[in-house]
């Protein structure tokens, strides 16, 4: 399937991916029909038509698929009877079972092991007896995590003592986990690949990321020489990975650098905040070639244009120094619309340095 420009692309979720999805379609010529709960967001701005309804809403539902040529999406967690809806009536990319394996922790986890990846160990947890049973299997240190819905640190309980159990338990409210015993890495870094309808991929040169209280906080290219000795291997379980669910369009996958190879974290089947550099470091950005593989066009080059390259996320109040950002030849100043609050995602700024002949 080939959509030519000029026509819709529908995007559930109106927040800033959205908005960069929105940004890149337009510049190939392509209207963005945002879909979302909410009555605005940093999507709103950049977008051709805005639904706000419900994900149960079947009439909003319909209409949204008779305005639009594609959907995708810009979060993970759409509800399963929405997507059956939606699929029945317009092409979704990349399709439901992208959004079925990695919506849920241990599935995303099982699937990399029976690819033959590896993980850290892990148990399915669904009351306190089996996180006892868990924890005593795992061991401490180990970290506990909502299956679905956790993001940006949110959703996870560190555990060092069986006696944390109870409260790490009613923390998370009975919802459905998985324990995680932690792994001794060196660099967290991710796999950014882009694959089109054909099967072909597009990878982009692998970001060194580090995270402060759980939220993402600088990624950069290149990354240190233990990221790149793991790179490769990485880079071949996500071809894998993508392969294996027929993905179309972005998929990203998290890895930490460990002594004996790359160690799976988690996916997810979108573009994604440790791709943001791509803007201005790449040819061609992560949300370009998202927008070009689910209209069915060729990939573009992933070509890195500077020596180095780095962004670096705004959180909540770091927003207010735009005027020193700006300040800065270097700097690339993104904000995206979004009212100040402490922990919030407000922006980033990127930085080429020097730019490649």
């Amino acid at each position: 399937m080939t959509l030519p420009p000029g026509a819709t692309i529908g995007i559930l979720g109106g927040g800033q991916l959205g908005r960069m999805l929105a940004i890149a379609a337009a510049q190939l010529g392509y209207r963005s029909h945002v879909y979302a709960p909410e009555a605005s967001g940093p999507a709103t701005e950049v977008s051709a038509q805005w639904t706000q309804a419900a994900y149960d809403d079947p009439d909003a539902l319909n209409r949204f698929a008779e305005a639009v040529g594609v959907v995708t999406y810009e979060f993970e967690n759409v509800p399963p009877a929405a997507l059956d809806r939606l699929e029945a009536l317009v092409p979704i990319r990349p399709g439901k079972r992208s959004l079925e394996i990695s919506r849920v922790r241990e599935r995303e986890k099982d699937l990399v092991r029976q690819l033959a990846g590896r993980t850290a160990p892990f148990r399915a947890v669904r009351n306190l007896e089996q996180l006892r049973d868990a924890f005593a299997e795992i061991g401490a240190p180990s970290i506990l995590k909502t299956s679905s819905l956790g993001y940006d640190g949110k959703g996870q309980v560190r555990l060092r003592d069986a006696s944390e159990l109870d409260a790490a338990w009613e923390a998370v409210r009975g919802a459905p986990c998985v324990l995680e015993g932690f792994v001794s890495f060196e660099a967290e870094f991710s796999v950014l690949l882009c694959r089109g309808e054909s099967g072909e991929t597009a990878v982009w040169d692998t970001p060194e990321n580090v995270h402060t209280h759980g939220i993402l906080d600088t990624s950069t290219v290149p990354a240190r020489a233990l990221v790149l000795d793991q790179a490769t291997e990485a880079i071949v379980l996500a071809r894998t990975v993508a392969d294996a669910l027929d993905h179309i369009g972005l998929l990203t996958c998290e890895f930490f650098a460990c002594p004996d190879g790359p160690v799976f974290n988690e996916m997810a089947p979108r573009v994604h905040n440790s791709g943001h550099w791509t803007i201005e470091g790449a040819v061609t950005s992560q949300f370009e070639n998202h927008i070009r593989a689910v209209c069915g066009l060729p990939l573009g080059s992933t070509q890195r244009v500077g020596a180095h390259v780095e962004m670096k996320n705004l959180i909540g109040e770091d927003a207010n120094s735009w005027p020193e950002i700006l300040r800065d030849p270097a700097a690339k100043l993104h904000l995206y619309g979004k009212h100040v609050r402490p922990g919030r995602k407000m922006g980033h700024v990127t930085k080429v340095i020097p730019p490649l002949a």
